[in-house]
Formats: C-alpha cells, sequence, structure tokens
C-alpha cells in the first residue's frame, strides 16, 4: 500500500501524492515494453551473419525484415490504443505481452526470410500495443511533480535494452554457432514473460474506470493503492464524458496537440532507429569491427538520458525537446555537408547524436500522455506510436542502400528530421511541467 500518512484530502490526490513505493514497482512494470523494443530492434543487426548460412537473405530481405517490426510497431500502436481507451489498460496489459512471447518463440522455427519478415511483423504489433497500455496506466497514477521524470525513465530503459542485445548476441555466437540468429530472435520472450509476471496483480486505473461510469471499482482501485480513507472524491476526475471519441484526437482543440506529438516523435524516431537497426554496419564504417562498437554506442543512449531525467522537470519538456533538436540538427549537419572530414570527427557526430537523443527521446512518452484526456489517452499514444513508424519503417529501409553511399549521407538525413522537429516543436509544443493531469489535458490551445 502506498505511504500517504502526510498527504491531505484534496482534490487531486494522484497528482499531489508523494512518490511511494507502488509508483516505483509500475514504472519498473512499465518498462519492460520499451526494453524488449530496444532489445529486438538492436538484436537483428546481430542476426544476419548466421541467418544467411542457412538461406539467402538478399539486401532488400534485410532492409524488410529491420522494417518489418516498425510497421507492426505502426499497427499495434494505431490499434491497440484505441482498443485499450474501450476495454481497459489492465486486460491488456497482460494480453500483449503473452503475444509478444509466443511470436518471438516462433522465430526459433523461421526457415526462410519471409518467416522472419511475418514474425517480425506480428512481434512489432504487440510492442507497438504496450506503449500506450503500459504508458497510459502509468501516466494516470503517477504524481504532476514526478511524472516527468518516471515516465521518462520507462524509455530511457528502451537503450538498456539495445545495450543488453549484443551481449546476448556475443553469448548466442559463441554457444550456438550458425543457429545463432534463432536463438537471438528468440531471447526476447525470456524478457515478456518476465515482466508479464510482475505486472500480475496491478489495479486498473481508477481515471479510467471513472472515465466509463464505474465509479464503484474506481474506489476499490484507489482504496487499494492509497489506502482505505481515500476514495473518488479525492481524485478530482472529470466524470464519464461520452463527447471524447477516436475522432477527436483528429478535431479542434486536439489537432494541434496530435500534429505535434506525430510529427516530433517522427523526427526524433527516424535517425534513431536507423543507426540501432543497422549499427553494427554503421560502426564497420568506422573500421570499428566486433559487438564492443555497439554496446558502446547503446550506452551512450543510456548516459545521455541521466540528465534528460534531471531537466526535464527542470527546466521543461519543450526546452529540453528544442534544445536537443537544434544540437543534433547543427552537429549532424554540419558533419555530413562538409566533405573530407576526419573519420574520427564523423564518429564524434554519431556519439553526440546517442548522448543528445537519449536526453530527450522519452519524451515521445511523456508528451502525448500529458496532452490528451483519459477518454481517448492510449488512443493518442497510439497514433504517435504509429505515426512515428511510417517515417522510421521507410528510413530502415532505405538505410542498407544510403550506408553504400557513406555516413555522410545517414547524417544529412538525420540533420533533416532533427530540424524538422525543432520548427515542429517551436510552433506546436506546450509546456506541461508541474500541471495536473486532468487540467493539462482538458486546456488544450487552438490551431
Amino acid at each position: 500500500m502506498a505511504e500517504l500518512a502526510t498527504t491531505s484530502t484534496g482534490s487531486h490526490l494522484i497528482d499531489d501524492a508523494p512518490l511511494t513505493s507502488f509508483h516505483k514497482k509500475l514504472t519498473l512494470y512499465s518498462s519492460g515494453g520499451p526494453f524488449i523494443d530496444g532489445y529486438t530492434i538492436a538484436m537483428i543487426s546481430f542476426t544476419y551473419a548466421t541467418m544467411g548460412t542457412q538461406f539467402a537473405v538478399s539486401k532488400s530481405d534485410k532492409g524488410l525484415i529491420a522494417a518489418a517490426a516498425l510497421i507492426g510497431i505502426f499497427i499495434g500502436g494505431l490499434v491497440f490504443g484505441w482498443v485499450t481507451d474501450k476495454v481497459g489498460r489492465h486486460v491488456m496489459y497482460i494480453v500483449d505481452l503473452l503475444a509478444l512471447a509466443i511470436f518471438s518463440v516462433l522465430s526459433f522455427a523461421a526457415t526462410e526470410a519471409w518467416h522472419v519478415i511475418a514474425l517480425r511483423f506480428l512481434i512489432g504489433v504487440a510492442i507497438g500495443a504496450d506503449y500506450p497500455i503500459a504508458t497510459s496506466l502509468l501516466a494516470e497514477y503517477l504524481p504532476s511533480k514526478y511524472r516527468g521524470r518516471m515516465l521518462g525513465a520507462t524509455f530511457v530503459v528502451w537503450a538498456v535494452g539495445a545495450a543488453v542485445a549484443p551481449i546476448v548476441a556475443i553469448l548466442c555466437g559463441m554457444w550456438f554457432g550458425n543457429d545463432a540468429w534463432r536463438w537471438m530472435l528468440a531471447s526476447a520472450a525470456l524478457f515478456a514473460v518476465i515482466t508479464l509476471i510482475m505486472r500480475l496483480g496491478t489495479p486498473e486505473s481508477p481515471r479510467w474506470l471513472i472515465s466509463k461510469g464505474r465509479i464503484d471499482e474506481a474506489d476499490a482501485s484507489i482504496k487499494k493503492v492509497f489506502g482505505p480513507e481515500y476514495g473518488v472524491a479525492d481524485l478530482g476526475e472529470p466524470e464519464a464524458d461520452s463527447r471524447f471519441t477516436l475522432s477527436s484526437v483528429f478535431r479542434k482543440p486536439y489537432l494541434t496537440r496530435t500534429l505535434f506529438v506525430c510529427f516530433f516523435w517522427m523526427c526524433q524516431i527516424i535517425p534513431m532507429m536507423s543507426i540501432y537497426s543497422f549499427s553494427f554496419d554503421v560502426m564497420e564504417q568506422f573500421n570499428l569491427k566486433g559487438m564492443g562498437a555497439e554496446v558502446f554506442l547503446a550506452v551512450l543512449f543510456v548516459v545521455g538520458g541521466i540528465p534528460g531525467l534531471y531537466l526535464v522537470d527542470k527546466i521543461g519538456r519543450k526546452a529540453l525537446l528544442v534544445w536537443t533538436f537544434a544540437g543534433i540538427a547543427i552537429i549532424w549537419g554540419l558533419g555530413g555537408l562538409i566533405p573530407g572530414l576526419p573519420t574520427g570527427v564523423l564518429l564524434f557526430a554519431v556519439c553526440a547524436f546517442a548522448l543528445l537523443s537519449g536526453a530527450s527521446n522519452f519524451l515521445e512518452i511523456v508528451y502525448p500522455n500529458e496532452l490528451f484526456p483519459t477518454q481517448v489517452r492510449a488512443t493518442a499514444v497510439g497514433i504517435g506510436t504509429a505515426a512515428s513508424r511510417i517515417g522510421s519503417a521507410s528510413a530502415v529501409y532505405l538505410m542498407p542502400f544510403i550506408l553504400e553511399q557513406g555516413v555522410n549521407w545517414v547524417l544529412v538525413a538525420g540533420a533533416a528530421a532533427s530540424l524538422l522537429g525543432l520548427i515542429v516543436t517551436l510552433a506546436w509544443g506546450e509546456e506541461t511541467m508541474g500541471r495536473a493531469l486532468d487540467d493539462v489535458a482538458h486546456a488544450p490551445k487552438q490551431l
């Protein structure tokens, strides 16, 4: 039970609550999805060598295998964000991980490239579903003072998953020979099962229950988490409102926020997914071979997240996004456009990107969960997840061909995406730091 002895009864029980062990555990449980996302995206780069010993894998196949999970995430986020707002956070919180585990294990039986492509797509659907499910539930329980930091921490774990992937790949290569790729792909099931077990027994979001008019159940959830002396009267959440539907996020006054989330998320994730999906090939451009180089790059993303998690509740969401977009656009723009730069300088540009991206990419989770009301929160997160994968899937598919022209072209494309993200943030970004979740969600600015 949460420790709320010092919290007075008020109109915003959850927003004003202290950070408790329940919040920390829920943050850990919700981090499983992003961890597996980073793990599966980074792992694919290490599978091609041994996969190619068992059946033909063309350059086009590589692009499709890498893009398939991203397309799946597009479908999963788009469809299951809406489903989560309809049927609840708790049920989907468990089901999507079960599906992820099953599809990962089935990867072990693949015998042709199209089998891998199909299973990567289905794994992507499950991963895409988890973003709106887990983060909506977490956002609806977190105090406003810690919301940016704790939501952000779940996405920093994405980079931890990406850092673990090459380590597991090394072990699989040592133990399983030409079958190593099968074990690499199937290994995600282990993390999915562990996360699923941890999530069992998590209470449903009282905010969502109230939005559906299920007041008694909401009251029971509040008492389970905060203590028997609290109830729905302490939550300050609006009653059920049937006006909010799927189309609400595409109409004024929420259209601005939907466009902002879609564009800034896409602009962040295009360069990040391109680098991670082909990290082995990218590092070879700098004559750095072996798994150690990929581990180092992944660790930089994690290191960048440390100051980012501190700054998000100090300088605010919008300022953090502006400065990191600007930094990446300048560093990658100069690195890509100035001819004849030494390899070491280009490597520095990639490492600087890892730090800056790690410092702000978690805002992809923070912003959409704060900007939309409970009735469509998971839908909005799902739409942002889906939109981000439209651009990243195209970029990842084209990445093998772009790398043939040199890493400079990768930097130029990433700089262009970051510049667009900067413009969108300056035009449409809103500051949500320290505000009650319901107050932010119901006070959008007009387009």
